[in-house]
């Protein structure tokens, strides 16, 4: 037997715990840093495979290092837990409804993600202590991707710094190695303080912290037009002043996004943000607080460790499912699908199977879920693209990530359709998928020389001299 069959075959020997760390942490939903209880499968498994674990990793009290193995080349696998707000949903309902009405679920499907990397650290480890190979293999245990961004904590400290190379994946509606840039994002939270006052008998002694707050967004509606086209800038309202309207308002809490293909580029529209805060501020005789909470780097994928990892899948072959499977997806699909679905889900399918025929584009459009592996396709166009803090690993070390097309076909990440796919066998399926994939290319890095000298070539290459330097303020801790 080969080295990739048996790693094939120790992935399925011990998927049932695996699994069950994942169901574990879907029932277990926490947001950003607070996820105690989610990270406590992974201690319990590494433990009993023979890991030493470093725990409390770069300010963050339930990020880790897992490691096996000693000297080079060093390989790291990261691993997601987090879950997101007003999410809950019954698991294996297709129909809306919440388990806790407001409560937390896992929308970005981040127990499949982080068990199906710690499925691949567990699988290659048991190789190396069966083969006697040589090397260190380390599980990223990261916190927060959603928003909070752990992994550019662990950057700004120097985890990732040195490795070899580094891999990961996704829960996705297709499978597919990602090829494409994210967007770097910087995020904070500006708030005003004002004067209470009447706001009919004493206006004149109140100071307004809303106004402020509405001037920020008009100020900041008119440099959108002045900014590149691939930037984004969001915002929330944490306080909108109160519930009196003939009260003077004496706060207000603005939580903005600003999205762009590069740190550079969102560092400059973030300070331009900043000086229209600071201008509300003026005009409205207010104080301002900015709070910044986090940044992350735009992803940028290693061509050889990709093209590696496609082949990868090629070996692995696509989902097997049953027909009551299928129809669980589908029906998933039905009770969630916007006009013109279909027509979009065919668009991408021409466009990645030009070959095909209608009747097969069109089989393909009307699955519940999409079995064919979607071609690898490296763009530097970030654009329908979100953010993500593994773009910080791959502006350290090359890295690589696949999309386990295991959701249902056509749905968004962050929504209740993904929770209810995040306990059925078809997550279960997408997780040994992943596992298998990331396991094999981390293995490949880990044998073969060419590749990672190739990896590294190209990693310099891509930076073209630049660093990585964290935008992240030193002074601002996890939070």
């Amino acid at each position: 037997m080969d080295d990739k069959q048996r790693i094939m075959d120790i992935v399925d020997d011990k998927q049932d715990e695996f699994i069950a760390a994942s169901d574990r942490i879907w029932d277990t939903p926490e947001t950003r840093f607070a996820v105690k209880r989610s990270v406590e499968p992974y201690y319990e498994v590494l433990e009993k495979e023979g890991f030493s674990i470093r725990k409390g990793i770069a300010g963050m009290e339930y990020a880790f290092i897992a490691t096996w193995g000693s000297g080079s080349p060093v390989i790291g696998i990261t691993a997601e837990y987090d879950a997101l707000g007003n999410l809950s949903q019954e698991a294996g309902n297709s129909e809306r409804k919440p388990l806790v009405p407001g409560g937390a679920g896992q929308g970005c499907g981040h127990n499949v993600l982080g068990t199906t990397a710690l499925g691949a650290a567990v699988a290659l480890k048991t190789l190396m202590e069966e083969k006697q190979l040589k090397g260190t293999l380390r599980l990223y245990g990261c916190p927060a991707e959603e928003s909070g961004y752990g992994k550019a904590f662990m950057a700004r400290d120097g985890v990732f710094d040195d490795l070899d190379a580094a891999f990961t994946c996704h829960p996705m509606d297709a499978t597919t190695v990602v090829g494409s840039a994210s967007l770097a994002v910087m995020q904070a939270n500006f708030e005003f303080t004002g004067v209470a006052a009447h706001a009919a008998a004493a206006p004149e002694m109140g100071r307004d912290a809303l106004d402020a707050a509405e001037l920020m967004n008009v100020g900041v509606q008119f440099l959108r037009e002045h900014i590149i086209d691939q930037a984004r800038i969001h915002y929330a309202f944490l306080d909108a002043g109160g519930e009196s309207a003939n009260v003077v308002h004496p706060s207000s809490k603005i939580y903005y996004f600003v999205r762009a293909p590069r740190l550079d580029q969102v560092k400059e529209i973030y300070d331009r943000v900043v000086n229209i805060a600071k201008g509300a501020a003026l005009m409205t005789d207010t104080t301002l607080n900015i709070d910044f909470d986090s940044a992350c780097a735009n992803y940028i994928p290693n061509h050889p460790l990709s093209e590696a990892m496609d082949a990868n899948l090629d070996l692995i072959g696509p989902l097997q499912l049953t027909p009551e499977e299928l129809a669980f997806e589908k029906d998933i699909q039905l009770h969630s699908a916007q006009p013109g679905l279909i027509d979009k889900l065919a668009a991408r399918a021409k466009e990645a199977f030009p070959d095909k025929s209608p009747a097969e584009i069109s089989e393909i459009a009307n699955s519940g879920i999409a079995l064919q592996k979607l071609p690898l396709v490296y763009t530097d166009n970030p654009k329908g693209q979100g953010s993500t803090d593994v773009g910080d690993v791959s502006w350290c070390t090359p890295t690589t990530y696949v999309a386990v097309g295991f959701e249902p076909q056509g749905m968004s990440p962050h929504s209740w359709q993904w929770v209810a796919n995040g306990k059925s066998s078809v997550a279960h399926k997408g997780l040994v998928l992943g596992a298998k994939t990331i396991a094999l290319t981390a293995y490949d890095a880990l044998t073969n020389p060419d590749l990672l000298k190739a990896a590294r070539e190209a990693f310099e290459r891509d930076l073209d001299g630049a660093t990585y330097t964290s935008v992240i303020p030193p002074e601002v801790v996890p939070h």
